[in-house]
């Protein structure tokens, strides 16, 4: 049995192999782009990352189970690794640079691994269970991630990613109860806003309308730094389908914030 620093070690290769094939096709004029069938942008990059991935999982841990947003699967006991080719891939097509890799191994169903790579932003985060959470730009020597004190939420800074998922939840009340108590709150991007809250630039991050897939990279590296993840409902992540990420400090009492406001009337 592999252990965690050996699964890790992979996970980091797995994620420059997706580099070397997510930049060669970011800005690329003859980029494919289709609409899959929830209306949501798939790239030929998206595609060709997850292959790859799956390529060098079926020769390096060819018994470990794998889930995909590409090429699909489902939950399985025992060791699966749960791959997010192109997290952002709207920022992707349009030339943005906020967009990443994120690759997880689960044990049972708990992610054990995360690793989140934005090679277009030039920053790499990573995590095991018990080693710490982590992070580094090229050439730079890897630093120790930890969340922020704030222990108070009108001090604190909160990102709440797409407000028309939160709006389509019935949830945008609840969303503006919490802005009006935090010191400020902006929609920053997908997993970008949960790395900010491991690094302490952050103090809170939640969206709605979510995948596995775009959730268990993030939990160990959050939960490693010191925070605290768990659904908008206070339950465990990440297969539930909202996020919350915190410094821990805060986390009951956003919570509390999101409890106490009646959901929207249905439109």
């Amino acid at each position: 049995m592999p252990s965690l620093d050996d699964d890790l070690a992979l996970a980091l290769r797995l994620a420059d192999a997706a580099d070397a094939v997510s930049l060669g096709r970011f800005r690329a004029q003859d980029l494919r782009v289709d609409t899959k069938p929830d209306r949501t942008p798939v790239t030929d990059a998206d595609r060709a990352v997850e292959a790859g991935i799956r390529d060098l999982l079926a020769a390096e841990r060819p018994d470990d189970a794998v889930l995909g947003e590409e090429q699909g699967g489902t939950r399985e006991a025992g060791r699966q690794w749960i791959v997010d080719p192109i997290d952002g891939t709207t920022n992707f097509l349009r030339g943005q640079q906020v967009w990443a890799t994120l690759i997880a191994l689960a044990v049972d169903g708990v992610p054990q691994v995360g690793v989140v790579s934005a090679p277009a932003l030039r920053r790499r985060w990573w995590a095991a269970r018990g080693s710490g959470a982590w992070a580094a730009s090229p050439d730079e020597e890897p630093q120790l991630l930890q969340v922020s004190r704030v222990t108070d939420l009108a001090d604190a800074y909160v990102s709440y990613n797409a407000l028309q998922y939160w709006d389509r939840a019935g949830w945008v009340g609840r969303l503006l109860a919490l802005t009006r108590e935090a010191w400020r709150a902006r929609a920053l991007g997908d997993f970008w806003s949960y790395m900010l809250v491991a690094e302490g630039q952050l103090d809170a991050a939640g969206e709605h309308d979510l995948q596995v897939y775009d959730v268990a990279a993030l939990v160990p590296i959050v939960e490693e730094a010191g925070g605290r993840f768990s659904d908008l409902h206070g339950e465990a992540a990440p297969w539930r389908p909202t996020a919350l990420a915190t410094n821990g400090l805060l986390h009951e009492r956003v919570l509390d914030v999101l409890r106490s406001h009646p959901l929207d009337p249905a439109r």
